[in-house]
């Protein structure tokens, strides 16, 4: 009995944090297609704003109903960096790509992202990468391209498109190596949070085309732009955090390459 005991927290620890990287996989999946539809109505920096801001006041309520106050000062570089580079640059760049290729192609550019993030944690974080791992990403990689590349659309992708995701994919993998080590200090929900704030302080530049562009805006792209914000944003980021505060950057990375599948 004595000798099972000690195993039970952690195999629950382990089965918590592959519900919370499910959760983020599935509902970051949805976000290519919200955003798409979104970005009809709200240009790039506006849906970022309205996204953060949506996110922010989310996790702002939970972060004072439980009583989370500000991160340690240990935490904040990794927090500001993970803030400019993917809450912020990361959702204007991808907003902008998806407005020149279909969801599917930028599923599919962006999930080049696990391999950077690969390649980063075991240069600036010590990451091990070992064969296992490598083998499973490439086999992973090339099931999300065969995705991917079914869901395009019948025309060319857009040269413009396809770098402005690529971009994306650079600055979702540095805020990944960047945030992990935030997260050694400081909750999940408080990297987040104060990520995201980061994050819509960055796209504040985009106020007046948000203000603007909703007023014209049809509801269902307002109410794209919201569910961005809650559930993709304030929810999966969340999960994200929670998930790779107990693994690798580069094994969190890799459980994203369900994305392009999930993606209709």
């Amino acid at each position: 009995m004595s000798n099972t005991s000690p195993s039970r927290p952690a195999r629950r620890a382990e089965l918590l944090a592959a519900g919370a990287a499910a959760v983020t996989v599935v509902l970051w999946a949805s976000a290519f297609v919200s955003i798409r539809s979104a970005g009809d109505a709200y240009s790039p920096g506006a849906l970022a704003l309205g996204r953060l801001l949506a996110g922010a006041l989310t996790l702002g309520v939970i972060c004072l109903l439980r009583r989370e106050g500000v991160p340690p000062r240990s935490a904040w570089r990794g927090i500001a960096i993970s803030g400019l580079l993917w809450f912020g640059f990361y959702m204007v760049a991808l907003n902008w790509g998806e407005q020149q290729v279909d969801a599917g192609t930028a599923a599919l550019v962006v999930n080049t992202g696990p391999i950077l993030i690969a390649l980063l944690g075991a240069r600036l974080l010590g990451d091990p990468m070992p064969p296992r791992l490598l083998a499973g990403m490439a086999v992973s990689f090339a099931g999300a391209v065969t995705v991917g590349l079914s869901m395009s659309g019948e025309g060319g992708s857009s040269v413009l498109g396809v770098v402005l995701c690529l971009l994306a994919a650079i600055a979702y993998a540095g805020g990944v190596v960047a945030q992990k080590p935030a997260l050694g200090s400081a909750s999940p929900l408080q990297v987040t949070t104060f990520g995201c704030l980061v994050g819509a302080v960055l796209c504040l530049p985009f106020a007046g085309q948000l203000v603007r562009e909703a007023g014209d805006a049809p509801a269902s792209a307002t109410l794209n732009m919201l569910y961005l914000g809650v559930f993709p944003t304030a929810l999966a980021f969340t999960t994200w955090a929670y998930a790779l505060s107990r693994t690798t950057a580069s094994r969190m990375g890799a459980t994203t390459y369900a994305a392009p599948a999930l993606v209709v």
